[in-house]
């Protein structure tokens, strides 16, 4: 059973979607406009099942959850909210699944809460010193909140442009209308600063004592896998790298039975599953 609810994390609102019972696994979402936790895991929760605490909350600035008063969002606001979130629920150990800039907010938890995080996963992540914006993510942060932005935007996440769909274009562009107040003040420009902010210094990352498992889109033009992946392999200790034939920026959507059975896998090693 999926339940959504508002927990208060250093003194303001946090939207979350849980399901499940079991290991708590924090889900963390990436950074286009109308991004939402539901909206980008729901699909893999049900999946899953019931075997896993699946938390997938609103990051600052998405969704339902308001940026704090006088944030503008940025790594360090989200590894803290992410960090605040488990505390509040009791959680004192958790793995931590994140795509795109959520995979940087995962990398940053890893490292500030070595005792804490168990596992990562990073999808199609963000992250790697030194990569910069690329194009098809300077236009999906530009992208503006109506059905041709909506379009423009999934059609650069993915590989399959059959998965544009008339409903997943209107599902987006509502979205992105719903959260345009707050999202606006998240990456004008210039937003290669925005992208530099998401990046981590080998330091932080030498820091991730977790097992990390990468999953990427060999089509990724969003986070290209030349520049966004292969870099972190030289500087995580316990790190593997899968990557996807066929598939551009959003394998849970484009592969969801290989995504949910990579994760599944890996996450169930602490369980001896």
């Amino acid at each position: 059973m999926t339940a959504s609810r508002t927990v208060t994390v250093g003194g303001s609102p946090v939207h979350v979607m849980e399901s499940g019972t079991g290991p708590a696994v924090l889900m963390l979402h990436g950074s286009g406009p109308g991004t939402t936790g539901s909206g980008a895991w729901a699909a893999t929760a049900q999946a899953l099942g019931t075997s896993w605490h699946l938390v997938a909350p609103d990051q600052a600035g998405f969704g339902r959850t308001p940026l704090p008063a006088g944030s503008r969002g940025g790594l360090r606001l989200w590894t803290e909210q992410a960090a605040g979130l488990m505390d509040a629920l009791g959680a004192e150990r958790y793995a931590v699944v994140g795509h795109s800039m959520g995979g940087a907010v995962a990398l940053a938890l890893a490292a500030a809460r070595p005792r804490q995080v168990t596992h990562v996963v990073a999808v199609s992540t963000m992250g790697a010193p030194g990569a910069p914006l690329s194009a098809d993510l300077d236009a999906i942060w530009a992208a503006p909140a109506d059905p041709l932005g909506a379009r423009d935007m999934l059609s650069r996440l993915v590989l399959d442009q059959s998965l544009v769909t008339e409903s997943a274009v209107a599902a987006r562009a509502a979205a992105m209308r719903a959260g345009a107040a707050a999202y606006a003040s998240l990456f004008p420009p210039p937003r290669a600063r925005w992208a530099d902010d998401l990046t981590l210094p080998a330091r932080t990352l030498a820091e991730v004592r977790a097992p990390v498992l990468l999953v990427h889109g060999a089509e990724d033009r969003v986070t290209p896998l030349r520049t966004a992946a292969l870099p972190l392999l030289e500087h995580l200790a316990d790190v593997r790298l899968h990557v996807l034939g066929r598939c551009g920026h959003v394998p849970a959507l484009e592969h969801p039975r290989d995504f949910r059975r990579l994760l599944s896998c890996f996450l169930g090693r602490e369980r001896g599953l």
